[in-house]
C-alpha cells in the first residue's frame, strides 16, 4: 500500500492524493494478469493529481480520503481487483458490513455510491476482493472538514504461533512472547492531524518502534504488556483510540505448590500428598487414607484446571481446593488402578500432568520364630510366628483378615543328646490317708539321645551334674477326724402337720481320741443329719368353730356377727394352745352383715335412738347400745 499523507486544502471538496498520477498496477501488468490462469484478488490503487472538483458530485478511487463539504450531493467510491477466478467485491464501513438502502447504492462495476451524505456517513469504507485462491482489501477514508477520524477495530486478536501480527488500533491483542506487534492508526482528517502514542496514559516520544500512524512493538515480553492510545489532533479537535496488549505464556509446570503445604499441614497423619508432573509421578499409599495431589503450575493468564481420571471426569469422592489445584482423595482404596491427570489451559495453549497411585498392601510375614520348645533331645521343634505388615511395619493382625495365611511347619531345632540326668516316676499312693503315711517313687540316672531313645548311666554320672532327689517322702500327716452325732431329742416342738413334729440332735468334728476340733477338718467328709420329721400325738389337733350369733342389725353399715374359734385335741377334743395349730390358717371368727341402706324411720334391733355398735372382748362379741335403743 502507498501511505497517503498528504493534502489540498483550499477546496470546497478535495482529495488528499500526491502530485503524480499514476495506476498500480499498470495496464501492461493487467494485460499479463488476465492471462494468467490462475491468481489471487489484487485491488488496483490510484494516485491523481490534485484537482478541484464540483462540490455536488465527488468521485475517487481507493487509497486516498474524501473530505465532504456542505454542498456535496454523491460520493463514488471505485474499486477496481483482477483475479482469476473474478473477485467478488463486497463493501463494509468501519469493520461491518454495508447495509444498502436507497441511499447507500451498489453500483453494477461494484462502486458504491452515497447519496446527499451526511456526517453519519463518516468512516473508513473498505473494499474487499476475494475469491478461492485469498483476498485483498483496501480501504477510503469519508471525513469532514474537522476534527479528525481514526480508523478503529473492536476485534480480538489472539496470536500463540505467527512470530509477527498486524492489528488496527482499538483490537484488544492477545500474544505470545518474543512476537513482533504491529498497531497501525490509520488518520483521516482536513487539516492533516498530527499522532502522538501512548502507554498506559505515558507519551512514547519519538523512537525507532513509532513511524508516523505504526506502532511497532518488536520481540514482545511481560513489561510489554499495558494500554496502547494513539491520539490524533489538529485546530479543529483531537480523538483518542487504544488497544490493550496482553502477553500470553502457555502453561508450565513449577516445582513446587505453596498451597499444597498449607493445605497439609492442618490434614491427619493418615494423609498422603504428591505433585504431578508431565512425565507422571508415582505416589505410594495405604489402603483406606486420603490424599492431596497438587497440579503446580503457572501461565499468564492464570490457567484453567480440569482433573481427570483414566482420562475421564472424576465421579467417585473427591474435593477440590486452592481454586482446582489441588484434588483431594477421600478414600484411596476408590481408586483401584488407574491415572490421575490435571489438565491446565490458557488462551496461550495447555499442559498435562499426570500421577498415579500405588496402593500398598497388607500382608502376612513370617520371619520369626518361637523359642525353641526343648534344649536337647529328639523333640524341640520352633513355631513360626505371623505377623501383619505394611510397607515393612507390623501393624494389627486384623488389616490382614482378608488376605489368606501361609501354611506354617514347625522348624526342628536342638537336636542333640542331653546330658545325664537324674529321671524319676511318679509318687506312690500313701500308705495311709490320714495320720502320717509313706509314698515312694523311682529314681534312675539316664540320658535322652538325640533320636528319642533313653540310655541308662551310672549314679555317678547324674551325681556330678546335680542332687540326687529324694525315693521317699511322708504323706497324709493330718489328724485321723470323723463326725460324731448325739441322741435326738424329744419329738415335740412346732407341730408342721397333723401328728407331725421336728426332733434335733448335736453334730462335732471329733479326733480319734474324742478331742472336738474344727468343723473345717471334716469337711472332706459326708455329714450327718442334725434335724429329721418324727411322728407326736401332741401335734394331733384342729381347728374348731361354732356357729355364727345373729347378726347385730338389720341394714346400715355397722352390722356384724361373730362365732367362736379354737385349737382342739382331736382325740379328746379338749381346748389347747392355739400354737399347736399354727401349720393349718386360723378361721375368722367374725364377720360383717346385711350391709345394706336402711329404709327412713328403719331402726336397730331393740330400740330406735342410734345405732348400736359391737365391740369385740376376746373371743365374744358383745353389743353396746344406749339405753333408749336397747
Amino acid at each position: 500500500e502507498y501511505p497517503f499523507h498528504r493534502h489540498v486544502s483550499g477546496f470546497t471538496s478535495s482529495l488528499k492524493t500526491s502530485s503524480a498520477e499514476v495506476f498500480l498496477p499498470t495496464s501492461v501488468d493487467l494485460a499479463n494478469s488476465l492471462r494468467r490462469p490462475h491468481q489471487k484478488p489484487a485491488i488496483l490503487r490510484k494516485i491523481s493529481a490534485a484537482q478541484q472538483l464540483s462540490a455536488s458530485e465527488v468521485v475517487t478511487h481507493l487509497g486516498q480520503t474524501v473530505v465532504l463539504a456542505s454542498g456535496t450531493l454523491s460520493v463514488l467510491l471505485h474499486c477496481e481487483a483482477v483475479g482469476n477466478p473474478k473477485p467478488t467485491i463486497s463493501w463494509a464501513k468501519n469493520g461491518e458490513e454495508v447495509k444498502y438502502n436507497d441511499r447507500i447504492l451498489l453500483q453494477p462495476d461494484d462502486s458504491l455510491q452515497i447519496l446527499a451524505p451526511v456526517e453519519a456517513d463518516v468512516g473508513f469504507y473498505a473494499c474487499n476482493a476475494s475469491n478461492a485462491l485469498g483476498s485483498d482489501s483496501v480501504s477510503i477514508a469519508v471525513t469532514l472538514a474537522g476534527k479528525p477520524l481514526i480508523k478503529a477495530s473492536r476485534a480480538t486478536v489472539i496470536n500463540t504461533e505467527l512470530p509477527a501480527v498486524t492489528v488496527d488500533i482499538g483490537s484488544m491483542v492477545k500474544t505470545i512472547q518474543k512476537a513482533n506487534v504491529t498497531i497501525n492508526c490509520q488518520v483521516a482528517g482536513v487539516p492533516e492531524a498530527k499522532i502522538t502514542w501512548f502507554k498506559n496514559k505515558v507519551k512514547l516520544f519519538s523512537a525507532p518502534h513509532v513511524h508516523d500512524g505504526l506502532l511497532i512493538i518488536a520481540n514482545v515480553s511481560l513489561s510489554d504488556q499495558g494500554l496502547y492510545s494513539c491520539k490524533a489532533a489538529n485546530l479543529h479537535g483531537e480523538v483518542t483510540e487504544s488497544s490493550q496488549l496482553l502477553v500470553l505464556e502457555p502453561p508450565r509446570p513449577l516445582p513446587y505448590l505453596e498451597d499444597l503445604a498449607s493445605v497439609v499441614s492442618s490434614a491427619g497423619p493418615s494423609t498422603h500428598l504428591g505433585l504431578t508432573s508431565p512425565s507422571g509421578t508415582k505416589l505410594t499409599v495405604s489402603p483406606g487414607s486420603s490424599a492431596f495431589i497438587g497440579c503446580a503450575v503457572e501461565g499468564q493468564p492464570t490457567p484453567n484446571i480440569t482433573w481427570l481420571y483414566s482420562s475421564e471426569p472424576l465421579s467417585l469422592r473427591h474435593h477440590l481446593l486452592a481454586a482446582g489445584r489441588i484434588l483431594q482423595i477421600l478414600n484411596v482404596s476408590d481408586f483401584s488402578d488407574g491415572e490421575f491427570s490435571c489438565l491446565a489451559q490458557n488462551e496461550a495453549g495447555s499442559l498435562t500432568q499426570k500421577m498415579s497411585l500405588a496402593i500398598q498392601e497388607y500382608q502376612w510375614s513370617v520371619d520369626k520364630l518361637t523359642a525353641c520348645s526343648a534344649s536337647c533331645g529328639h523333640k524341640g521343634v520352633q513355631l513360626p510366628q505371623l505377623r501383619c505388615l505394611l510397607d515393612g511395619a507390623e501393624v494389627n493382625t486384623s488389616y490382614c483378615r482378608e488376605t489368606p495365611k501361609p501354611s506354617l511347619q514347625p522348624v526342628a531345632c536342638n537336636r542333640r543328646d542331653c546330658p545325664s540326668r537324674w529321671m524319676v516316676t511318679s509318687w506312690s499312693l500313701c500308705t495311709r490317708s490320714c495320720g502320717g503315711g509313706i509314698q515312694m517313687r523311682r529314681v534312675t540316672c539316664q540320658r535322652l539321645t538325640a533320636k528319642g531313645s533313653s540310655v541308662p548311666m551310672s549314679n555317678e554320672a547324674c551325681a556330678q551334674v546335680s542332687k540326687r532327689p529324694v525315693d521317699t517322702q511322708n504323706c497324709n500327716r493330718q489328724p485321723c477326724v470323723e463326725w460324731v452325732a448325739s441322741s435326738w431329742s424329744q419329738c415335740h416342738g412346732p407341730c408342721i402337720g397333723p401328728r407331725l413334729a421336728v426332733q434335733h440332735r448335736q453334730i462335732l468334728c471329733q479326733t480319734k481320741d474324742g478331742t472336738s476340733v474344727s468343723s473345717d477338718q471334716c469337711s472332706s467328709l459326708p455329714r450327718p443329719m442334725s434335724t429329721q420329721n418324727c411322728w407326736t400325738d401332741i401335734c394331733g389337733v384342729h381347728w374348731r368353730v361354732s356357729l355364727w350369733t345373729v347378726c347385730t342389725a338389720t341394714c346400715g353399715n355397722y352390722g356384724f356377727q361373730s362365732r367362736r374359734v379354737d385349737c382342739v385335741h382331736i382325740r379328746t377334743n379338749k381346748p389347747v394352745m392355739e400354737h399347736h395349730c399354727s401349720w393349718r390358717p386360723r378361721p375368722s371368727n367374725w364377720q360383717r352383715c346385711n350391709i345394706t341402706p336402711c329404709e327412713n324411720g328403719t331402726l336397730l334391733r331393740g330400740g330406735d335412738a342410734e345405732q348400736c355398735r359391737g365391740r369385740k372382748e376376746g373371743g365374744v362379741v358383745s353389743q353396746k347400745c344406749s339405753t333408749r335403743s336397747c
